[in-house]
């Protein structure tokens, strides 16, 4: 620890630090910048000095604080999750980062965090079995784990998904993120004012703006490919996702390990994630519903990575139980009145632009013929989204289960046990009810918090969670 926060420190401040020895560099005297480094590394020695945890029979709590105390106490039976991660320098000294998970979000920022930072790796297993016991006569030591089945593998990372990287934005966001920060440094600005890039320019106009589009538009895909590929595989090389019969262990990582331990008592379903992209690529992403762990934070409740759709439906079907060489729930469709709300909302917009623009060539505006073939392929994609949309649109309900499915730039199937359902709603806005179609959301403390089918015909809605809440279907009626 006293190596690891240090250069933590450091890192976290590099932008103060590279401030502070360019103003000495400049006036001729560098004792700010090692006045600067000193100090970085003084108060991170006192933060080993000022922190301690505690576990106990019923509460485990964490000291920390240099200039501010503060004691965070959780209670054992509040633990949700247990997320381990070992950067290169923590594997190195054989150290690791526990965070404990408790659902609840952590309002006064990191001081509400319970986090571990630097600890010795051959306490982690023992630890995490003693955090996650549900019962207080668990052991209350961390050398008596309790005792569990032999794990078994139900998940593990081939090379070959790193094809499914490049199906998503990570790789633009990171581009993105690189130009960001060599602009905020002043080292964008250097690079757009060299001579390279001023050949560029001048290559570029001599080919014509959209031929040179064209190209600029190849070489970011690429870079963006490449960079999501890198970052897919240092995030998620060696997957492997085990089951012990009470608890999901999800490892993966190649420089930076991350270890996350989901307790199946808290299991509450699991959502197959299909963004167009990589639906087309003939992928998908699974995540677990889990009881006191957000939606937001999907690498506490990741299962499988991008990777191909039969695998992810494997393990989807091998985290629910399902018997091997079950065929998946059918889904009911909605109907022709969803099917018409889908293509209405979409070409919608697209009318009122054909219509402001006929408006403006009526008195007299010059539209050119480029705006109307815009329209043109603006009205194909409209017809197309609402056509993928209405397809993706359903629900089933097999005995103990709600499985809905909505979207199309971002698809996602959620199947949900009907015990993790805590309440029902049946939401009508004024254009439902004219369209006889009704959206039901179930109410639950897992994952998103809810889970609605769209657009069900409103005389289903009450059935729909009869089926699946017996008792919970009772149709309201006015008073008169």
């Amino acid at each position: 620890m006293l190596l690891v926060h240090p250069v933590d420190e450091v890192i976290k401040l590099l932008p103060v630090l590279l401030i502070s020895l360019i103003v000495g560099t400049q006036s001729g005297n560098h004792t700010l910048g090692l006045v600067v480094v000193a100090a970085l590394v003084a108060y991170a020695l006192l933060r080993w000095f000022t922190t301690s945890y505690r576990i106990g029979p019923v509460h485990v709590q964490l000291r920390t604080g240099v200039f501010r105390k503060n004691l965070l106490s959780v209670p054992r039976n509040r633990i949700r999750s247990v997320d381990v991660e070992a950067g290169v320098l923590h594997r190195l000294l054989g150290l690791s980062i526990v965070r404990i998970g408790t659902g609840q979000h952590a309002a006064s920022g990191d001081a509400a965090k319970f986090e571990l930072n630097a600890l010795d790796s051959s306490l982690v297993p023992a630890l995490r079995a003693a955090l996650l016991a549900r019962h207080l006569e668990a052991p209350d030591t961390l050398d008596a784990a309790p005792t569990t089945a032999a794990p078994v593998e139900i998940a593990h990372w081939s090379p070959a998904w790193v094809r499914y990287a490049p199906f998503s934005v990570t790789g633009v966001l990171t581009v993105a993120a690189i130009v960001g920060v060599a602009f905020q440094y002043g080292i964008g600005r250097q690079i757009a004012e060299s001579s390279a890039v001023s050949r560029g320019i001048d290559s570029a106009q001599q080919l014509g703006t959209a031929l040179a589009g064209l190209l600029g538009l190849i070489l970011l895909l690429i870079v963006a490919s490449v960079l999501a590929c890198v970052r897919y595989l240092v995030a998620y090389g060696n997957l492997q996702v085990t089951d012990d019969g009470k608890v999901l262990h999800v490892s993966h990582g190649l420089l930076k390990t991350r270890q996350t331990t989901l307790d199946r008592a808290r299991l509450r379903g699991t959502s197959l994630r299909e963004p167009l992209l990589l639906r087309i690529a003939g992928g998908a992403r699974l995540d677990a519903i889990m009881t006191g762990v957000s939606a937001e934070k999907h690498q506490s409740s990741l299962l499988m990575p991008q990777s191909p759709r039969a695998e992810a439906e494997r393990v989807k079907g091998a985290v629910e139980r399902v018997t091997p060489g079950s065929p998946p729930a059918r889904l009911t469709p909605h109907g022709p009145a969803a099917r018409r709300r889908r293509y209405t909302r979409a070409l919608l917009p697209v009318a009122a632009t054909a219509f402001a623009l006929a408006l403006a060539s009526a008195l007299g505006v010059g539209i050119r013929w480029p705006a109307w073939a815009a329209v043109g392929a603006l009205t194909l994609a409209a017809v197309a989204l609402a056509w993928d949309r209405s397809r993706g649109l359903g629900h089933a309900t097999p005995p103990g289960w709600l499985v809905t499915r909505s979207g199309s730039l971002d698809r996602g199937r959620h199947s949900l046990e009907a015990d993790g359902i805590i309440g029902w709603t049946v939401r009508q806005s004024y254009f439902q009810r004219r369209a006889g179609v009704a959206t039901v959301v179930a109410a639950t403390p897992a994952g998103a918090g809810h889970y609605e089918v769209l657009d069900l015909p409103a005389d289903r809605a009450w059935g729909l969670i009869e089926t699946v809440t017996p008792g919970a279907g009772d149709i309201w009626t006015r008073t008169t």
